[in-house]
């Protein structure tokens, strides 16, 4: 289960998909500032495309973030992960998220 109530960001991708490493990098950087869990699932299958996913631990994952191997710098994805995550604090769902939107909005 989680460490904490905020939930957790999932990278959901082949290991040999392009630009993985920076994606999955400013994942952990964004959940590492966020204080959530992170998690790297792999495809079986070859696939370009990253999927990053927030799950709050209650519902179905949420996609945020979808990457086909044209983004390199993890300070852009971060920023972009963090936008989603803001927009998702206003969710009810999320009620968590809207306790830290301050932390998700400050520039890191």
């Amino acid at each position: 289960m989680f460490k904490n109530s905020y939930g957790k960001l999932m990278v959901y991708a082949a290991p040999s998909a392009p630009h993985l490493e920076s994606v999955r990098t400013a994942t952990q950087k964004t959940a590492r500032l966020l204080n959530l869990d992170f998690e790297l699932v792999k495809f079986k299958e070859r696939a370009r495309q990253i999927y990053v996913y927030y799950e709050n631990g209650e519902d179905e994952p949420v996609p945020i973030y979808c990457d086909e191997g044209k983004r390199y710098d993890p300070e852009g994805i971060c920023a972009n992960l963090r936008r989603m995550m803001f927009v998702l604090s206003f969710h009810p769902k999320n009620s968590a998220l809207k306790q830290m939107r301050s932390e998700i909005i400050r520039p890191s």
